[in-house]
């Protein structure tokens, strides 16, 4: 078969991206200025791009898979199939005005609207029913206001760069993170289809194993009917000690509920805690 063309963005994207490959057994390496990535399968090619780029190249097939935030597939209005939200790269697409600007006052004149969010813009705008003028920037669109634009329409993760230049959150108009999405002529190829759904079950892994630990413990045999219900995935894997002594348990579980489970566990009766990362989870 062909090999399956993947677009990943350049930027704060990559990173994630390339830890999310090489955790999925998938290693990439990159040389100073390049923009073609090696990935470690023989049937993977890829090439950097814009993540303002990615869907609409999908959309023309000149590719077959890639990665960008949902805020970018619904400005550019491409068709492509989302096939896993990865949930990183968090950001709020939001408007901004000055600290100082009255609320009701926007509405009382033509606002000069600075954004790189074009589309997103306008159907907002329309919607919100403000008299308005798009600026289209090109990055660095929070210092804009006040002098030349009234609003600005960007992305943000915590809020700070606007704070740092005056501004204060009017909106939100759509929660972002990252996607693997694909072309629908790769997906109409059966072999393609097939590579794709492979990638998603082992970015899925990674995830998911992000998210949980292991536990593995002892339990005196006079106990263990006081732990038998341990949470875990589906059932804890129990296995009989030597000299009949208990028994040794393991259980897969949520990392955030590790601080309040440990002490449970050790009050419960449970010896000889060990915890440990996981690298994927299969379900």
């Amino acid at each position: 078969m062909n090999k399956l063309s993947i677009l990943i963005p350049k930027g704060r994207i990559f990173d994630n991206v390339s830890r999310l490959f090489s955790d999925a057994g998938f290693p990439i390496s990159l040389a100073e200025r390049t923009y073609r990535p090696v990935i470690g399968a023989p049937w993977i090619e890829s090439k950097i791009m814009k993540p303002q780029n990615v869907s609409e190249l999908l959309e023309l097939g000149s590719h077959d898979a890639g990665f960008t935030g949902i805020d970018w597939i619904k400005e550019s209005g491409a068709d492509v199939e989302e096939i896993l939200d990865l949930g990183f790269d968090r950001v709020s697409i939001v408007a901004a005005v000055p600290q100082d600007y009255d609320d009701k006052k926007l509405h009382s004149k033509k606002l000069v609207v600075a954004t790189e969010y074009v589309n997103l813009a306008e159907a907002w705008l329309k919607t919100s029913g403000y008299d308005y003028r798009i600026l289209r920037t090109y990055g660095a669109t929070e210092v804009f206001p006040p002098d030349d634009a009234d609003m600005i329409i960007d992305n943000t993760s915590s809020g700070q760069t606007l704070r740092d230049n005056g501004l204060r959150v009017t909106a939100t108009l759509l929660e972002s993170s990252t996607r693997f999405i694909a072309s629908r002529s790769a997906l109409a190829d059966s072999e393609k289809r097939g590579r794709i759904e492979e990638l998603a079950m082992l970015f899925r892994a990674v995830l998911d194993g992000r998210e949980r630990v292991m536990l593995e413990m002892n339990i005196p045999k006079e106990l263990f009917e006081s732990l038998a219900d341990l949470p875990a995935m589906r059932s804890p894997t129990v296995a009989a000690l030597f000299g009949d002594a208990g028994y040794a348990v393991k259980i897969a579980v949520k990392r955030n509920e590790v601080p309040d489970l440990i002490p449970k566990l050790k009050k419960l009766g449970a010896l000889d805690i060990v915890e440990y990362d996981l690298r994927k989870v299969v379900q």
